[in-house]
C-alpha cells in the first residue's frame, strides 16, 4: 500500500524549515482556535466511512476527534510535527492512528481508491501547488469518496476581498492565507469532473470554513 515518500523543490525545503520552526510553538498557537473548524472537519470525513487519510496533520492536534471505530492515517512534510504527534497517539492511546509518515501532498505513497475520505486541514493554501495536491487526494479516495478541506478562503470580491489582497502578505508569514479563494477549488473540481459540494461557515464567524467535494461513484 505504501511506496517511498517523494519531497520536491525548494519551496517544500522552505516549508520544512518554516514547520520546523513551529513544532514546538503550534498546539499553543492554533489548539483552541482552530478546534472547531477542525471537528467539523472530521465529522464529514466520519460519515464517509472508516478509512481516513488526514493530510497535513500536523502535531495531530485533530486526531483524538475520530470515531474509535475509525482506520486514520495521517501524513506530514514536517518530522518534527509528527514527532509530536506520536507522542500525542502514544499517550492518548489513540490506536484508530495506524499510522503517521513523512510525505508530500503532491505525491501521496498510497494505493488508488485507498480512503473512504481526505481531510485536509489549514493546508491547502499553503501548498506549492494545490491542484496537484488536490489530484493525488481525488486519486487516494474511493468512488463516492469525500475531499473535506477546513480553511480560511478569502473573500471573492468587495471591501473585505480588498483588504485581503493587500494583508496577504503578512498573512502568510504567520500561516493562513487571505487571497486564496474557494472558486478556484471550485474550477479544479468542475475540470476533474468532481462534485463541488459546498462551503460551509464556522467558528471564529466563519473566518473558518469547511469545503467539500464528493469524487464521482
Amino acid at each position: 500500500m505504501l511506496s517511498e515518500p517523494q519531497v520536491t523543490g525548494p519551496s517544500t525545503a522552505l516549508m520544512r524549515k518554516a514547520y520546523a520552526r513551529w513544532a514546538p510553538v503550534y498546539d499553543v498557537v492554533y489548539d483552541k482556535l482552530t478546534e472547531p473548524a477542525a471537528r467539523a472537519a472530521v465529522r464529514a470525513a466520519a460519515a464517509c466511512g472508516p478509512r481516513i487519510l488526514e493530510a497535513g496533520v500536523g502535531t495531530g492536534l485533530s486526531l483524538g476527534y475520530y470515531p474509535a471505530g475509525s482506520f486514520v492515517c495521517g501524513v506530514d512534510l514536517s518530522e518534527d510535527m509528527l514527532k509530536r504527534a506520536r507522542r500525542k497517539v502514544q499517550r492518548r492511546g489513540l490506536a484508530h492512528v495506524r499510522g503517521l509518515q513523512v510525505m508530500d501532498v503532491c505525491h501521496l505513497g498510497y494505493a488508488d481508491a485507498s480512503f473512504d475520505a481526505v481531510v485536509a486541514q489549514f493546508l491547502i493554501t499553503l501548498v506549492p501547488d494545490p491542484e496537484a495536491a488536490l489530484s493525488e487526494f481525488l486519486r487516494v479516495v474511493r468512488p463516492g469518496g469525500e475531499i473535506v478541506l477546513a480553511n480560511h478562503f478569502g473573500q471573492t470580491d468587495g471591501p473585505v476581498a480588498r483588504v485581503e489582497e493587500i494583508v496577504a502578505p503578512l498573512c502568510t508569514k504567520i500561516g493562513w492565507s487571505s487571497d486564496f479563494k474557494s472558486t478556484r477549488i471550485e474550477a479544479w473540481a468542475r475540470r476533474n469532473g468532481v462534485e463541488f459540494i459546498g462551503v460551509a461557515p464556522t467558528f471564529p464567524g466563519g473566518f473558518f470554513k469547511i469545503l467539500r467535494m464528493r469524487k464521482p461513484a
